[in-house]
């Protein structure tokens, strides 16, 4: 007789750190940077061999995205002028590294909530958009940290990597391979973001977040049916991140600019947002589901505008922040941990029998659907 595994999500964990940049904050430290430049480039932007650059503004950030403020690792290199980037101490080869330690907190936050022994887990997914290093894989280094006997991998999917795990994790449990798994995603993205940038300094934040994916049988009473998941990759050069040990011209630098994050926004917007979702609504047709009665709907944090629209097309109209809550206002872009922020913060008040949908989107194009159920 062939057992049937059927995948749902336990529980869910947080890591927010402390430190948080507001938008006056990054508005005054920009255009400080920018006046230094123009002052000491006056001759050249006057000859007309330097282009000068211009102040950001409040409103510009919030009438872009929808942030108002992001929490960070390093917060006082950020905002000096003659920095503008996350500085910290280099760890020894001995040391917890900084990834898996914000993640180690996300992933026993989320072990207690499921009420669950980290010897109960089989296996650690570590799903981010960046990884502090190649090798040994951060997954293995959670862990050892957590005490797991099993295995680990890292995943990069950018944005949609969460997801693209959650699917991993679903497909492990339901081939028999585990019955428990940890999709963890530590997204320090302030380490990637080019905060020179006018059109993207204000964008990405730092935060941790986990997801225990299981086996319905040995699942605690309270948790998330997974009834699908879809993952879509369409190749696109709109956003991007050139940095890679082939390839390592300084950031700081002109022509390192590519390096860090780079993205063509409009074309971003106009590309993703009928694709995304047109997916969810393709995938709600074949769960015999009407996307218009989904309870409601974690979508990827990166640009309130989007959020807007896609959540228009799925339920017919325009959705409310109960249907689709943000946590881009203070979070800022989290990259693949957006999602599941906006579930972990806006999900415990739905009633057994809810349905709703986790949906992440970014680079690559990449993007990831998982229908849930609450249970109980």
């Amino acid at each position: 007789m062939q057992l049937t595994h059927r995948p749902v999500i336990s529980a869910t964990g947080l890591f927010t750190p402390s430190e948080s940049i507001s938008n006056d904050e990054l508005v005054a430290s920009f255009n400080a940077y920018v006046d230094q430049h123009n002052e000491r480039n006056a001759a050249a932007i006057e000859a007309g061999d330097v282009e000068a650059l211009s102040h950001s503004s409040v409103e510009f950030i919030e009438k872009a995205s929808g942030i108002k403020a992001r929490h960070v690792m390093s917060k006082e290199p950020v905002l000096n002028p003659d920095t503008m980037s996350p500085r910290w101490q280099e760890r020894t080869n001995d040391e917890l590294s900084m990834m898996a330690e914000i993640g180690l907190i996300a992933a026993k936050q989320t072990l207690k909530r499921a009420g669950r022994d980290a010897s109960d887990v089989d296996a650690v997914l570590c799903a981010a958009s960046n990884m502090e290093r190649p090798y040994p894989a951060m997954a293995i280094e959670i862990q050892q940290a957590l005490g797991i006997d099993g295995f680990g991998f890292d995943m990069n999917v950018a944005c949609s990597s969460a997801t693209f795990g959650i699917q991993t994790a679903a497909d492990y449990v339901r081939a028999g391979n585990a019955k428990s798994v940890l999709v963890v995603s530590p997204e320090i993205t302030s380490g990637h973001l080019n905060w020179r940038d006018r059109d993207s300094h204000f964008i990405f934040g730092d935060v941790a977040t986990a997801v225990l994916v299981e086996d319905a049988a040995i699942a605690p009473a309270q948790h998330w049916d997974i009834l699908s998941t879809k993952l879509k990759t369409v190749f696109s050069n709109n956003i991007r991140n050139n940095f890679g040990f082939l390839n390592r011209a300084a950031p700081e630098n002109a022509e390192g600019a590519d390096k860090l994050f780079v993205q063509e926004g409009r074309k971003v917007f106009k590309e993703v947002v009928p694709m995304v979702a047109q997916m969810i609504i393709d995938e709600a047709e074949k769960l015999q589901m009407d996307p218009t009665t989904l309870r409601r709907l974690w979508l990827h944090q990166a640009n309130a505008g989007m959020n807007r629209l896609i959540a228009q097309r799925v339920l017919g109209h325009e959705a409310n922040d109960d249907e689709s809550p943000t946590v881009l206002d203070t979070y800022g872009n989290t990259s693949s941990a957006g999602s599941i922020i906006a579930f972990h913060l806006n999900s415990d008040d739905l009633s057994g029998g809810d349905t709703g949908l986790i949906c992440s989107f970014g680079a690559g194009y990449s993007a990831g659907t998982v229908f849930v159920r609450k249970v109980a």
